[in-house]
């Protein structure tokens, strides 16, 4: 989604001529995120250098600064134009500015603002982790949303947010409906959250469409895509619940090192040769045995991993072991076959990997004694059990047993104690005492905190409370494929994300209209299951494209046209790896393209974790400031430089007239009623002005429209269309 248009605005900048590009830490992981460092040298780039670091003047050549909206990077930035170190300075960014960053650039002195060729927004503050999973790595987003102390927090953070998505839906040409989760009944304050974050994404998306005459891109043989926003308060038994297909349950057991959006495992090669070696070993979708396994359930994927190695040694049927000469009969034995794999490092190291996390999974999964401890989450998570009878007797008996084994680790004993109090929509306040003293864990704070996201999680003792109804109706499991995902090979899968219901309902047209209202609701609402019907609202126009343009994919060939709907679902505050699979496995089934994009994944231990830092205080809790403001310092050559040039001049006789800002200066503060929203549903107007994050355009930030994204026109002086967007605080500067 990415690179197509980093690299079109790269080589519309470079127009054939040799440039420098410059980077910060930031915006240098967008691009290692998604491009190759040959891709971009190829686009007739002489070098990469860093922002932060000094480096020699350049006079002779361009430089296009790819950049984070931060005020030490404008710091750096300002420094670089006042020096010359560059001829020219195309200056794009990878969201929109604060106004008050973008106000020192505008205000800096004529002979620095002549040195700017270009000044563009291309909104790409986001991190494709899969083919169809975004990211933001914002792992603080769930503090930010639902933590009492962070209110005057939420609205910068949901206007970053907002601009996100934008730049998401912009990237993939759509300019969707938009729907959000609005819940039954709700008890908690952060339940309004999925409706202003909706309001602010359909602002932003308005303000751009304004400004940008080819988006949504016109002729598209798709429907009008949809954007789903909701929330993790929708399915707190997705984050607990061990889930068995292989990406998840590795996620789940396996200590996966995370790091700039990198998966990687610490793998065993030739493993008890004379030549073992310990290795890092990725998980990225390069890998043909990771795609064709991550979603199956483990025991397919051991089947899946044994039949293909199997495969592989009747093909190379000189590849045996003196004591294998029959090939593989097991992990073991394959394990050992590897070995012998010196011609085939890139498979080898495939195999090594997926076999060596398959038996660790299968060995946690004995030792942990995960079979009888998710026979009982299933149970509260469905509300059935193995055979099919609802609400089972004797089910407290088996969470009093599994609290009290140590076999079960303190964390599952924990998360089931999470789940049985959701089962059973609440507790006495000694019942939850008790069972935690039981379990030997500190249950009492983090089910408290639970409240915090829409659960009931206490209750009076004569108390008599009707049960929640469902979000999405359980399928009836004597039905004939009732049983969902667990049918009786899958007893310990039977639960259904939340998520899916909605990608189901979605291609039905079954939703509830009270539950997922439209922001703007179309003027002739389609019936959602008919894939290939556009809205009467749609912002494209089919009716010019010839009848063989509009051959479905599904045919196949070279020229075949995609022609499925866009489904974008936002998970605010985090999303599971099961909701990652259902994404695809929904889509697929139904025929359309599902997107899904949130703040960061989110694995059991960690949001077993961030329930409980709910009740903890704020300041030790290390949440970064929300816009920028923070985030690193500015490096000691802008001041050393800004002095010499300072001395230069005076030497000159020039004194200071020409003096260009160089360190920052003091900002004037924001009003303390722009930062804050109240989740009780009172608003607060914002003052026509600066607002928070990146400064963005349509709800609260000051009407300021977002910038361009996607390929940049060839001429890169005054457009006819600039002096019309001055007047909206776009471009405040002459090039």
């Amino acid at each position: 989604m990415q690179s197509p248009v980093i690299l079109s605005n790269l080589r519309h900048i470079t127009h054939g001529d040799w440039k420098v590009l410059v980077l910060d830490p930031d915006s240098r992981r967008i691009v290692d995120n998604v491009l190759d460092t040959d891709e971009i040298l190829n686009e007739n780039i002489t070098n990469i250098e860093s922002i932060l670091d000094p480096r020699a003047p350049n006079p002779d050549v361009d430089a296009i600064y790819f950049l984070s909206p931060y005020p030490h990077i404008v710091d750096c930035l300002l420094a670089d134009l006042a020096r010359r170190r560059y001829r020219r300075a195309h200056l794009v960014w990878t969201s929109l500015l604060h106004p008050a960053q973008r106000d020192r650039i505008d205000k800096s002195p004529p002979a620095v603002r002549e040195n700017i060729a270009l000044f563009r927004v291309l909104n790409l503050d986001w991190f494709p982790r899969e083919a169809k999973l975004v990211t933001f790595r914002d792992p603080w987003a769930f503090l930010v949303l639902f933590h009492p102390g962070c209110a005057g927090l939420v609205r910068r953070h949901m206007e970053e947010v907002a601009q996100k998505i934008v730049g998401v839906c912009v990237a993939l040409g759509e300019y969707p409906t938009i729907r959000y989760y609005r819940p039954r009944n709700p008890s908690h304050e952060a339940a309004i959250l999925c409706s202003h974050l909706a309001r602010f994404v359909q602002d932003e998306l308005d303000l751009y469409a304004k400004f940008h005459d080819d988006f949504p891109p016109p002729h598209s043989p798709r429907p009008r895509g949809v954007l789903y926003i909701t929330d993790r308060t929708m399915d707190l038994f997705a984050p607990l619940l061990h889930e068995f297909t292989y990406q998840a349950m590795a996620h789940d057991l396996l200590p996966l090192k995370e790091r700039d959006g990198k998966t990687t495992y610490r793998a065993v090669l030739n493993e008890g040769g004379p030549d073992e070696e310990v290795k890092d070993l990725p998980l990225s979708e390069k890998d043909k045995l990771w795609l064709d396994t991550r979603h199956r359930h483990m025991k397919d994927t051991i089947d899946k991993l044994m039949s293909d190695f199997q495969k592989f040694v009747a093909e190379n049927p000189n590849f045996t072991t003196p004591n294998n000469p029959g090939g593989p009969g097991g992990l073991n034995a394959i394990k050992d076959m590897l070995a012998n794999l010196p011609h085939f490092q890139t498979r080898k190291e495939s195999y090594a990997l997926h076999l060596g996390m398959a038996q660790t999974c299968m060995s946690l999964f004995q030792n942990h004694k995960l079979p009888d401890l998710a026979s009982v989450e299933q149970i509260l998570a469905t509300g059935f059990d193995e055979d099919r009878r609802p609400r089972p007797k004797g089910l407290a008996d088996q969470v009093v047993r599994l609290l009290d084994d140590d076999g079960v680790v303190p964390l599952d004993r924990l998360r089931l104690l999470m789940l049985y109090v959701l089962y059973r929509d609440g507790l006495l306040e000694a019942d939850v005492r008790k069972l935690s003293a039981h379990a030997r864990v500190d249950g009492e704070a983090v089910i408290g905190n639970m409240g915090l996201l829409g659960a009931r999680t206490v209750r009076g003792l004569k108390e008599v409370r009707a049960l929640p109804e469902p979000l999405f109706p359980p399928k009836d499991p004597n039905a004939k494929g009732g049983g969902g995902s667990g049918a009786d090979e899958y007893a310990l899968s039977r639960y259904e994300p939340a998520l899916q219901g909605l990608l189901e309902g979605h291609a039905k047209g079954s939703l509830d209209a009270s539950v997922w209202p439209y922001t703007k609701p179309p003027l002739d609402v389609p019936e959602q299951g008919r894939p290939g019907l556009t809205s009467a609202t749609s912002l494209r126009s089919t009716t010019a494209r010839p009848t063989w343009a509009k051959t479905p994919a599904a045919a196949g060939g070279a020229g075949a046209v995609d022609n499925r709907q866009r489904v974008v679902v936002f998970v605010a505050g985090g999303a599971t790896w099961s909701e990652a699979r259902v994404c695809y496995e929904v889509g697929r089934r139904t025929g359309r393209e599902v997107v899904l994009v949130t703040g960061e994944m989110v694995t059991p231990a960690l949001f077993v974790r961030q329930v409980g830092d709910l009740g903890k205080g704020v300041a030790g809790l290390g949440i970064p400031p929300v816009g920028g403001e923070g985030r690193g310092r500015t490096p000691e050559w802008v001041g050393m430089e800004e002095r010499e040039r300072l001395a230069g001049q005076r030497q000159a006789g020039k004194g200071e007239g020409g003096k260009v800002q160089g360190p920052r200066a003091q900002q004037a503060p924001v009003a303390e009623k722009l930062g804050r929203m109240d989740l009780n549903g009172r608003s607060v107007d914002a003052p026509g002005g600066a607002t928070g994050g990146g400064g963005g355009g349509g709800g609260g930030a000051g009407g300021r429209p977002m910038g361009t994204v996607g390929p940049p026109p060839a001429k890169l002086t005054k457009d006819p269309e600039r002096k019309e967007k001055k007047k909206h605080h776009f471009f405040g500067k002459k090039s």
